[in-house]
C-alpha cells in the first residue's frame, strides 16, 4: 500500500491521517462506527485510491509489472509511487536541519499514537513495525520498497516472489519516475478539491503537507 502518499494527501488533519491510513482495514458499513473526521478520511483514501487507478499514468507504470504480475501490477505501482513522492523535492524538499521527509514521518507517527483506540485489529498490529521501521521514511531508499515488494508478495495469496518487481524496478526506473510525475500533482489538486466537498469543510482550506 501506498501509506506515505496517503499520508500526505492527510492536510496534516490527524482524523484525516487516521482514516486514510486504516481505510483498506475497515469493511463495509463498520466505517460508520468512526468519528467524523475519521469517516472523511476512510472516504478519502477510497477516492484516491478510485482516481489513482483511472489515470494515464498509472496505467503506463503497471504494464511494466503486468505480465510478471498480473493483478499484483497496481499493488506494485502504489509502492513505486511512494519511492518518488519520497525523493521528490518538490514535495519534500531538504533544509538546513535536515530532510522535511524524516520530519513530516515523525509528525504522522505521533498523530496516529493519539489514536490508537480507533485503529482495526491489523492496523493495531502493524503499527508499531511501521514506526519502529520507519516506513514513511524509508521509502525514499531503493532497499526500502524492496521490504516493501516483500510484504506485498507475502500478504499477496497468489503473487509470485518479490525478485522480479526488484528487477523491473531497476529497470525501469526512470519509466517508472516519469509515470510518477504525470500522476502526482493532478492526485493532490483531486485530493483537495474532494476534501473541500465533504460536508463540515471549508472552500477555503489550503494543501497543508
Amino acid at each position: 500500500m501506498n501509506y506515505l502518499a496517503h499520508a500526505y494527501l492527510s492536510f496534516n488533519d490527524p482524523q484525516l491521517l487516521v482514516g486514510n491510513l486504516i481505510s483498506d482495514f475497515v469493511k463495509g458499513k463498520k466505517q460508520f462506527d468512526y468519528p467524523e473526521g475519521i469517516r472523511h478520511g476512510i472516504t478519502l483514501h477510497r477516492a484516491i485510491d478510485q482516481f489513482t487507478d483511472a489515470h494515464e499514468g498509472t496505467r503506463r507504470a503497471k504494464v511494466f509489472f503486468r505480465q510478471a504480475y498480473g493483478l499484483y501490477a497496481g499493488a506494485l505501482t502504489d509502492v513505486v509511487y511512494d519511492h518518488f513522492l519520497a525523493n521528490d523535492r518538490k514535495e519534500f524538499p531538504e533544509d538546513g536541519e535536515g530532510l522535511h521527509l524524516a520530519a513530516f514521518a515523525e509528525r504522522c507517527y505521533e498523530q496516529l499514537a493519539g489514536y490508537t483506540t480507533h485503529f482495526p485489529e491489523r492496523f493495531q498490529r502493524m503499527f508499531p513495525y511501521m514506526r519502529s521501521q520507519n516506513w514513511l521514511y524509508h521509502y525514499r531508499f531503493r532497499q526500502g520498497i524492496f521490504n516493501s515488494f516483500e510484504g506485498v508478495s507475502r500478504r499477496a495469496l497468489y503473487m509470485p516472489g518479490p525478485e522480479q518487481a526488484c528487477a523491473l524496478f531497476e529497470l525501469h526506473y526512470g519509466e517508472l519516475e516519469a509515470c510518477y510525475r504525470d500522476f502526482f500533482p493532478a492526485v493532490k489538486d483531486f485530493a483537495l478539491s474532494y476534501l473541500r466537498q465533504l460536508p463540515g469543510n471549508s472552500n477555503s482550506i489550503k494543501f497543508v503537507p
